[in-house]
Formats: structure tokens, sequence, C-alpha cells
């Protein structure tokens, strides 16, 4: 399996904010974060509510991630309903939590080369799809992802920034067991 594992040992250093955090959640931080947003090459939303919400407060993101789930339950049907938009053209992918799959890679590769408004939904979990989107990105793209009790964090695509999350992702290379299961590295 080609892609990318998240070992055990990276899961406090992913936690920590690769961005600025806006505090609160709903429409009034999402006005602040596109308030906020000047020359973006691209905006990407990983997440449904901060989709949902982007979309609510009038901005279509050039790419969203979704999974149906917040928190890993379900949503509500209003915010999966509230993530769809007549403007993306929809993807669906496999990738299981803790994996970001080479299909998942090859779907950002597509999206980000696109001037389609493009939503990948993820069958497994989407959390860390901000971390290839981040790498892929032009300059000056926006990352914008939940987290959740918290807030949004909000990420420019610098070549620094783009750097230091190559390096982590190098830190995830998938091996397989006999059986084409991936193990985590350790």
């Amino acid at each position: 399996m080609k892609g990318y594992c998240l070992p055990v040992e990276l899961r406090d250093e992913l936690r920590q904010l690769h961005g600025e955090l806006y505090p609160g959640d709903g429409i009034e931080t999402t006005k602040k974060i596109i308030h906020d947003l000047e020359n973006c090459t691209k905006v990407i939303s990983v997440g449904d509510i901060v989709t949902f919400n982007l979309l609510n407060a009038g901005l279509i993101p050039d790419i969203s991630f979704v999974d149906n789930k917040t928190k890993r339950s379900p949503v509500s049907d209003q915010i999966t309903q509230g993530t769809k938009h007549g403007h993306f053209s929809t993807i669906t992918v496999e990738s299981p939590p803790g994996i970001i799959t080479e299909e998942l890679l090859q779907e950002i590769r597509a999206a980000m080369g696109s001037d389609k408004h493009i939503q990948i939904v993820i069958n497994g979990e989407e959390d860390l799809a901000a971390l290839p989107a981040i790498a892929m990105a032009p300059i000056s793209s926006v990352i914008i992802y939940g987290l959740p009790d918290k807030g949004a964090v909000v990420v420019r695509v610098t070549e620094d920034k783009k750097k230091e999350i190559q390096l982590l992702l190098n830190r995830m290379k998938c091996k397989e067991n006999n059986n084409g299961n991936p193990n985590y590295q350790r």
C-alpha cells in the first residue's frame, strides 16, 4: 500500500496547531475567517462543520473534504445536506482512520490542478487530508480545518509551511505486512 500511515508517536505532534486558531464556532467565527482571507490562490476546507459554515457564510471552497462525521460520530442530516452544493464536482474515495491512501493523494493532486469546485467525500476519515492538501496546495492558498470544541484553524500555505508538512508526511510512510495490511511504523 502506498500512502501514509499515522504512527502513534506522531499523534501528539499532529495535535499541535499548524496555523492560526480562530476560537469559537459557527457563522461569526467563519465570517472573521472570511474577512481575513485576502489574495488566496485556493481556499480548501477540511471537515464537515467547517465546510458547512463556509457555505452558509457564502464562500464556496475550491476544494472541500468531508466524511459525514464530526468527532467520529455521524453529523446531522442538516449538516450533511448543508455541505452539498451545486457548484461542487463530487468525488468519493476510501481513506480509513489514520491512513492517507494513494487514491486520496491522487484525487487531491487532480483537485489542485482543477479550476472547478471539488468536494472529496471520504469513506473513512478526512482529518489527515489537511496534510497532503497543505503539501500540494499552491503558495498563497489557505487550508481551513476544524479543531473540535476550540474553533477553526487557518493554515496559510508558504514554501516553509509546505516543507514542514512534507517532513511530517515523510515520517508517515506506510509499510505492509505479508497480508497487504498497513503497519504503523514505530
